[in-house]
């Protein structure tokens, strides 16, 4: 073999070698940027379990600074409050995995950010042994008073401040205890009352007579009817094809203005207005009430479920008038509801991660209020809120009333295809210089004003302080 046989032997090798190192380089590159989010969060990623498993979680602390998750050594987490806060902290445990906080700040609370985890084995020289404080808005006296209204029948509560969006309150039940919660697992998917299910976000629910303030709102924006406007219950409504619309218990309520249909609850003034309405009106009014939005982030909340609105019958338009037919919502969704009322119209965006602290003090992360949407304008707010003040002063609601002190509601017994009725009471109050709004229902317990109303003023009475 010829010397230039054998020089070009070897360029070939070495322009391969030069081309595999090229393609090398751009893997290494593309590694490093293009997926390296995606290989940093990755489960499987052994180096980022190993990383963790060093490290101290730093604590969940609730609006007070009371610890509602700690640690005293990696791998030892505690729940001082147990089940009454478990849909807030969630849970974390190398055998089951994380939920709630616990599972939505879980870099936080490591204090390992995606930029650091990216540096390999260079990022121990940068990383903490202790992670970071992740503080709530919760109000744990208001948590304890709801989760101890509910007093374990299933449920849920959501209390929210009406001024920042913030959540006071966020409490489903049947609980679980998150500190024994690994060693229970299996016994808690096999429940058929389902303690795992978030029922404040994830339940959904038939709101009843809770979503009349809504419907009188589109209606006075529609101009089909006055607070002037007298109606008459004789106790049922004719709906077509031979179906009706009864109100509760066989009542009459005679002649009666909106406000007073309201306070008493009238199905016969609310079906009479949904028919009037009919579909598109109904349609955007839901839509300007935000019912086709869903709260992100740490408040991973179900989607609505509205009906085909253009598709209803006038049997069913009445009953979406009165909160039944097809329509299902979430706590979440009602409390919002409540709130807008209390707040002009406006509604602020939900949250309940106040602010991120490292070890040293230092804020690493501030959540800031935000305007989410407006639902409708400042009088008719007001109008319906003074209405709602009146169905807990002599209406419906009287349960919830808390002597000086302003409560607003409206009670809801939402027919149930499964079972007895769901028992739900939504309002707001205003405590010294804080406005709050709040959103109860109690599964298959009856009457709203009889079994979630008490559940408000027990609330409302935690935070009077």
């Amino acid at each position: 073999m010829g010397n230039r046989t054998i020089k070009r032997y070897v360029l070939q090798v070495a322009a391969f070698l030069l081309i595999c190192l090229g393609v090398l380089s751009v893997y290494v590159v593309y590694l490093q940027s293009v997926a390296a989010d995606g290989l940093a969060k990755n489960p499987l990623n052994q180096r980022s379990a190993q990383a963790e498993a060093d490290i101290q979680r730093g604590s969940i602390l609730d609006s007070e600074g009371r610890a509602l998750a700690q640690s005293t050594q990696p791998g030892n987490r505690s729940y001082p409050m147990g089940e009454s806060m478990a849909f807030v902290t969630g849970y974390f445990s190398e055998e089951i995995g994380s939920s709630g906080i616990e599972g939505y700040a879980n870099r936080d609370l490591l204090g390992i950010t995606e930029e650091v985890m990216r540096m390999g084995p260079v990022a121990q020289l940068f990383q903490s042994s202790r992670g970071n404080d992740v503080c709530l808005t919760i109000d744990s006296d208001a948590q304890q008073a709801a989760f101890d209204g509910l007093a374990g029948r299933r449920g849920a509560v959501v209390v929210l401040d009406v001024d920042t969006g913030a959540v006071l309150a966020l409490v489903s039940s049947p609980s679980y205890d998150p500190n024994y919660l690994a060693g229970e697992w299996e016994a808690m998917l096999d429940r058929e009352d389902s303690p795992l299910l978030n029922r404040a976000l994830q339940g959904l629910y038939p709101p009843g007579s809770t979503i009349k303030p809504m419907i009188a709102d589109i209606a006075l924006e529609q101009g089909i009817t006055d607070d002037h406007e007298v109606f008459e219950c004789t106790g049922s409504l004719d709906v077509g094809g031979g179906s009706s619309i009864q109100e509760s218990h066989g009542e009459v309520h005679g002649d009666v203005h909106l406000e007073q249909a309201l306070v008493k609850s009238c199905n016969v003034t609310f079906g009479t207005l949904a028919m009037r309405m009919g579909a598109k009106p109904l349609k955007e009014g839901f839509q300007r009430f935000g019912f086709d939005k869903q709260t992100d982030g740490e408040l991973q909340e179900s989607a609505s479920h509205l009906p085909d609105f253009l598709s209803l019958d006038m049997g069913d338009i009445a009953q979406v008038g009165i909160g039944q037919s097809m329509l299902l919502v979430t706590p979440m969704r009602m409390a919002l509801l409540a709130a807008a009322m209390a707040n002009d119209g406006v509604v602020m965006k939900p949250y309940m991660v106040q602010q991120v602290v490292s070890p040293t003090g230092v804020i690493v992360k501030e959540h800031r209020p935000t305007k989410w949407f407006e639902a409708t304008t400042h009088s008719r707010a007001n109008l319906l809120n003074e209405w709602m003040e009146e169905v807990v002063q002599k209406g419906t609601g009287t349960a919830a009333k808390v002597s000086g002190v302003k409560v607003t509601g409206k009670t809801g017994t939402a027919e149930n295809p499964g079972g007895d009725d769901h028992a739900w009471f939504i309002g707001s109050a205003v405590i010294g210089s804080h406005r709050i709004a709040f959103s109860i229902i109690v599964e298959n317990s009856g009457g709203g004003g009889e079994e979630a109303a008490p559940i408000a003023r027990k609330i409302v009475l935690s935070l009077d302080k």
